[in-house]
């Protein structure tokens, strides 16, 4: 009878030991999956683990000491003053910048085949499970790029601006001659003085990242709790694109998170200026309206201010990503799982008297870019030149897909797994509309100003704030002229059509 007795308890363990073998998805999927958490409007600068004595970043510094951190990921820049628009279009479809911009108008037309070619279709047609959250703000319907999509933002949440007409009117007020400040809708221009209560970043009547009743950042993480709950009971791999508005502003995050900066202590860029001295010049005047959000001149009581509310909404935005790493752990995923984290661009927040991120300097084209992984070399770092659009080309090597022709940006994995290869880029360029043009090659960097035919030339390697000009000094120019003719190369690479001049 014993025997008997034991011979089911037997039986039943191995019954059971069977169906959770089955059922278990470690067993079942070799793909790895693939999450890609994207920022808004985050510089490079903002994580305290690469630096940053200030920043409170415990969970984003989590991923710089669990994986490898590329130090000089860019951007190349934007088509116009929304850079998001043109850095997502380059991640999703794999293209360089005005290539994307013509991948952008195709994907109008819904029964074109550009769809199909974005980076959602294609891990979808690997066997994953793709999913989508948050801010996506390019032509490509989220709905058809990925098979589930909830909660899909527009660039930047509602605000005064955009409800009131302001861009409008502080065009004709500039136009006119009028008063610019008094054109300003609430949350702009400001803040005026130390006294200036106009704004509160933690008022949710003021709508912004408060619409809907809970912020934004939370409604994502929420949504991405939900995904790998739900994920991690099927047997298919999944890509999961998280993408957040923070710290794009209206930067409001709740009172906890800005009680943990106060305004005096928070530095001034030794790059300050009251005012950029070829703003107007080169579409960054106060007719923009990312510069349009402090008071012209500018003033270092103000730059704090932007600076501190600045600092907040990404300590917010760390606790969200916090969970996010929390929940794939408790799900048993991390073993499986590669997480890129990253920014569509960066942002000025007061260097150069700029606040926005329409500009060649790296504060607005340099973002942070963590991988994190299963054969990923823990706490190292990398000063490889990248674009952060090569996180595509990479996931899908990571995924075992063929990387399509079409895919211009390159996978940086063989530059992780050996730290001494030489990076893909021989220089970097980047460009905004038809008014600015940059080539970064070797420690120089050349910023050309078409609209007045204007260059500067900084030496990065030991001016890494650049701040010191050599353009008109006479022993940088031959370096000048080789940088400008290394830009028109690169202009042809990029199908940048813009005429420039080399002899001076």
């Amino acid at each position: 009878m014993k025997n008997q007795i034991w011979q089911c308890i037997v039986c039943l363990v191995v019954l059971f030991g069977c169906q959770s073998s089955t059922g278990d998805k470690k067993h079942t999927v070799e793909k790895p999956n693939i999450v890609f958490i994207f920022a808004d409007d985050m510089t490079y600068e903002a994580i305290g683990a690469l630096g940053n004595e200030i920043i409170r970043t415990p969970n984003l510094d989590r991923l710089v000491r669990g994986g490898t951190t590329f130090t000089h990921a860019y951007n190349m820049g934007g088509w116009n003053g929304a850079i998001c628009v043109a850095s997502r279009s380059m991640i999703i479809s794999g293209r360089y910048l005005w290539r994307a911009k013509e991948m952008a108008g195709k994907w109008q037309d819904k029964d074109s085949i550009a769809l199909d070619q974005t980076w959602g279709k294609l891990m979808e047609g690997a066997g994953y499970d793709t999913y989508m959250t948050g801010k996506w703000h390019v032509k490509a319907s989220a709905d058809y790029v990925f098979q589930t999509a909830k909660h899909i933002r527009p660039g930047m949440p509602a605000d005064a601006w955009g409800k009131g007409g302001g861009g409008r009117k502080v065009a004709e007020a500039i136009r006119n001659g009028g008063d610019v400040a008094a054109a300003m809708p609430v949350g702009y221009n400001r803040p005026l003085s130390a006294d200036d209560d106009s704004w509160d970043p933690t008022d949710t009547s003021f709508g912004g990242f408060w619409e809907g009743g809970k912020h934004w950042s939370e409604v994502v993480k929420d949504d991405a709790l939900e995904f790998v709950k739900t994920s991690s009971q099927k047997p298919n791999p999944f890509f999961m694109y998280v993408a957040f508005n923070a710290p794009h502003d209206p930067r409001q995050s709740p009172q906890e998170y800005q009680d943990l900066y106060n305004v005096d202590d928070i530095d001034v860029p030794d790059n300050y200026l009251p005012e950029y001295p070829y703003k107007d010049d080169i579409g960054v005047g106060p007719g923009l309206r990312d510069e349009a959000l402090a008071p012209f001149p500018r003033t270092e009581y103000a730059v704090q201010k932007h600076r501190q509310e600045y600092y907040s909404i990404i300590s917010h935005l760390d606790t969200q990503i916090g969970e996010i790493l929390d929940a794939l752990e408790e799900a048993g995923e991390t073993d499986n799982t590669y997480i890129f984290f990253t920014a569509d661009h960066g942002l000025s927040v007061g260097h150069h008297g700029l606040i926005g991120k329409q500009n060649m300097y790296d504060h607005s084209m340099r973002v942070p870019l963590m991988v994190v992984g299963p054969d990923i070399p823990a706490s190292e770092r990398r000063e490889q030149e990248v674009y952060l659009q090569d996180i595509m080309a990479t996931s899908l090597e990571l995924a075992g897909i063929s990387k399509p022709e079409y895919v211009e940006f390159k996978s940086f994995r063989d530059i992780i797994i050996d730290p001494e290869k030489e990076g893909h880029y021989k220089s970097i360029y980047g460009a905004y509309i038809d008014l600015q043009r940059m080539v970064k090659r070797g420690d120089y960097k050349l910023i050309f100003y078409p609209g007045i035919d204007k260059v500067r030339l900084y030496n990065v390697a030991v001016d890494p704030n650049e701040m010191i000009d050599l353009a008109e000094k006479e022993e940088y120019q031959e370096k000048v002229k080789e940088l400008l003719t290394e830009l028109k190369e690169l202009q042809k690479g990029m199908g940048d059509e813009l005429e420039i001049t080399v002899d001076r």
